[in-house]
């Protein structure tokens, strides 16, 4: 009897042993999976804060690319208008001297036109003496340029009087004749002064080719080189000058033609040829006033 409870206690608590392998088991399960999860919740934790690192290290860079562009940009600008300002400054300064070398061409043309008048009304209807107001009665030239370029001074206009350069016993000119040939003039010098200056080349040559023998013939000649050098022909603008030469060495514009040569080699960087020109102005013609603007400007190439 004893034997068989003791087998039935034995059975019992083996049975006990055996329904309480499992749960532990089951606890030892639970225990692990709780490390797990808190390993991968710190993992995460972690890979959140670097990826915020380098978020923010990206933004960094970012807005310090953005502030560098800004200041390149912003020194651009400055200089930019620091340009702007120099160039307003120079057209300024070449206004004022347009509109004084406007005011002193009105006058001297105001000047010129009373006495062309006193003298056609002084002249004899007919005889040596009509024929003399004739050739020596001299009409205004045109304005002076802006300027042929950037190292010469603007040619100055010539009023003075000029010999005649027709052909000698030449059939004098009446009033009429003498007025249309004023009047074709003074539109070339028109649109050359409202810096039309291909249509002053046209119309210069049109002058050219209805007065061939105008004692103005010369200054055409000069303007249509002066009017090329405005436009920065500069080779036509050479041969009309030395065409001046070649047809009127002795005209009162040679030296200004010379003058216009040397600027435009000077333009070109030929600083020896315009060197060479300057020193033949003051040699050929020391007492022009070509000669003086020849000195001054030897003076500014030799520094």
């Amino acid at each position: 009897m004893r034997g068989t409870k003791a087998l039935r206690a034995g059975a019992a608590i083996a049975f006990a042993l055996a329904a309480a392998a499992p749960a532990r088991a089951g606890l030892f399960d639970d225990d692990e999976a709780r490390r797990r999860i808190d390993a991968l919740r710190q993992e995460l934790a972690q890979q959140g804060k670097d990826n915020e690192a380098r978020i923010q290290k990206l933004e960094d860079q970012i807005g310090h690319i953005g502030v560098v562009e800004l200041v390149q940009q912003i020194e651009q600008l400055n200089q930019e208008i620091a340009r702007l300002r120099g160039q307003i400054e120079v057209l300024g300064n070449e206004n004022q001297q347009l509109q004084k070398r406007q005011r002193d061409f009105y006058l001297d043309l105001d000047s010129r036109l009373k006495r062309v008048e006193g003298n056609a009304g002084a002249a004899a209807p007919s005889g040596d003496a009509g024929q003399g107001a004739a050739s020596t009665a001299s009409q205004p030239s045109p304005p002076p340029s802006t300027g042929t370029t950037g190292t010469a001074a603007p040619p100055k206009a010539d009023f003075g009087p000029m010999p005649p350069t027709g052909p000698a016993g030449a059939h004098p000119a009446t009033r009429e004749e003498q007025a249309r040939e004023m009047k074709a003039y003074d539109a070339a010098s028109n649109l050359f002064r409202r810096n039309d200056f291909a249509s002053a080349v046209e119309a210069f040559r049109a002058f050219l080719k209805d007065y061939p023998s105008s004692v103005l013939a010369p200054n055409a000649v000069y303007w249509i080189g002066i009017s090329y050098a405005n436009m920065k022909d500069y080779r036509h603008a050479l041969a009309a000058q030395e065409e001046l030469l070649a047809k009127h060495p002795q005209s009162a514009k040679a030296p200004d033609a010379l003058l216009a040569i040397a600027a435009i080699q000077a333009e070109q960087g030929d600083s020896g040829s315009a060197r060479n020109t300057l020193e033949d102005i003051i040699a050929r013609y020391p007492a022009s006033d070509a000669a003086g603007k020849a000195r001054t400007r030897l003076a500014v190439l030799r520094r």
